[in-house]
Order: structure tokens, then C-alpha cells, then sequence
């Protein structure tokens, strides 16, 4: 877990980025706000035109591309722009996710239970989705934005996981089991990435999110996470409703 080194960093409800200048990068992200870029509704002055040569000139100015084929944006900065919390700082923003308002007490305690009994869970089992494959199966269902799908049962998902629960470097969590049993739909696919702290451009194969369907960080990080970020999902976790359910 990490935080911002200063205090005056929001989120806005909704706003993502679009990857439109970075090579189309459809993660996604959502946009980090410093309050001095900000101002209250009630503090605007009257309303002002702003040509369009006012914004290809921010555009010159605004940095997009780094060095050695990688990109510059607020993903790749994120290790920059934040430090890493001790065990008692972990506490502490606990405390003050609640004063801030991004959640009540008993959201908040029912966060800390939530990774208390996965964190004892993993201790003392292991990863919850773990499989036995040495090398890990893939399958494509070319799935497009807009179509419905299901998540397919436990059994038929550790079939597809190695040890430590991943399928090909990606981690099926504990929160992901919660969608089982219920319609979903495809929000994108993803054929690329870049990689948070780097810059840099990964390709991915097979690979979606689906609407609303964002991270549980609660069941891995302590107090949670007020990121937002979409989970990924291998086309081999996931199932059209018309294709039989496989057996075992």
C-alpha cells in the first residue's frame, strides 16, 4: 500500500482517462486531482470561450511520451508521486479515510474484517483460487464490448491457475468470486497496457474488464483502496451464456 506525499489529492466522480494520447491505452485509469487545479462551483467567475488554440497549446506544453518507446502519464509517475506506508501509517489512513468522509465506520469496519479473514485465510490455506498447472491454459473467445457473459464456477477457474493462483502473470482474487452466478457485460478488451511506474507498453492477449466490475481491494490491502481500477479478466474465466457450463 502506498499514499500521495502530500494531502490534497481527490478523485472525480467518473472521470477516467481515455488513453486518447497515449497510443489508445484502454485502461481506463482514473484521474488524480491536485485541489490547486480545482475550484468550487460557487467560486467561478463568469463564463469564458476558450478557443481551440488555447488547447493545442496546452497540448504542445503537456508531456505524453517518455524515453525508449514508454509513455509519460499520471500511471507511469504513480511510484514518484507516492511512498510506500508502514504497518502503523496503515492504521492511521484507515482513521482518515473515515474523517474524510470516502466511507463510514462500519463500511471501514467491515473492510478491516474483510482482510483480517482473508488475510488468516491465506495463512493458513494458502491462495483461495489455486490450481495445480505447471503451465497455465489459454482460450479465446473473442468477446467484444457490449456482449454478456457469465464467470464460470470455481472448479472450472482453478483449472485454469497455477499454484499461486495466477493464469499467465494475472491474479484471479478472492473479490472476483463474488460475480459468479450473475449476468455481466463486457466493457472492453484489452490488447495493451501501460504498466504502472514505468511507462512502459505491454501487450495482453484473451483479456477483458467488464462494467462495473472494479477491484475489492479490501480483501487484500488493509482498509481497503480509493483507486477504482476495473479488474482484468482472462477469456478463460468467463463463458457465454449459451455455451454449456463445463463438468469435472
Amino acid at each position: 500500500m502506498r499514499a500521495f506525499r502530500t494531502d490534497d489529492v481527490v478523485t472525480l466522480d467518473g472521470l477516467r482517462c481515455s488513453g486518447q494520447d497515449h497510443d489508445d491505452c484502454p485502461k481506463a485509469c482514473m484521474i488524480f486531482w491536485r485541489e490547486a487545479w480545482l475550484r468550487k462551483v460557487e467560486d467561478l467567475p463568469a463564463r469564458r470561450d476558450v478557443g481551440s488554440n488555447s488547447d493545442s497549446r496546452l497540448r504542445v506544453r503537456l508531456k505524453t511520451r517518455g524515453t525508449l518507446g514508454t509513455y509519460f502519464c499520471q500511471a507511469s509517475e504513480l511510484l514518484k508521486a507516492t511512498r510506500p506506508l508502514s504497518r502503523w501509517e496503515r492504521f492511521g489512513k484507515a482513521i482518515s479515510e473515515v474523517r474524510a468522509g470516502n466511507c463510514t465506520f462500519a463500511q471501514m469496519a467491515r473492510r478491516i474484517g474483510t482482510w483480517f479473514l482473508w488475510r488468516a485465510r491465506r495463512v493458513c490455506l494458502g491462495e483461495y483460487a489455486c490450481g495445480n498447472q505447471r503451465s497455465t491454459p489459454v482460450a479465446s473467445l473473442n468477446l467484444r464490448p457490449g456482449e454478456l457473459i457469465e464467470v464460470k464456477s470455481m472448479a472450472d477457474i482453478r483449472c485454469t491457475l497455477n499454484r499461486t493462483g495466477h493464469n499467465r502473470g494475472l491474479f484471479f482474487s478472492p473479490d472476483m468470486r463474488l460475480l459468479y452466478g450473475k449476468p455481466q457485460k463486457v466493457a472492453r478488451r484489452l490488447e495493451k497496457i501501460i504498466v504502472d511506474g514505468t511507462g512502459e507498453v505491454r501487450s495482453m492477449s484473451n483479456t477483458v474488464y467488464l462494467e462495473g466490475a472494479l477491484c475489492g481491494c479490501d480483501h487484500a490491502a488493509f482498509g481497503g483502496c480509493s483507486q477504482s481500477e476495473f479488474v482484468y479478466w482472462r477469456e478463460i474465466w468467463l463463458r457465454r451464456p449459451s455455451d454449456p457450463p463445463q463438468s469435472h
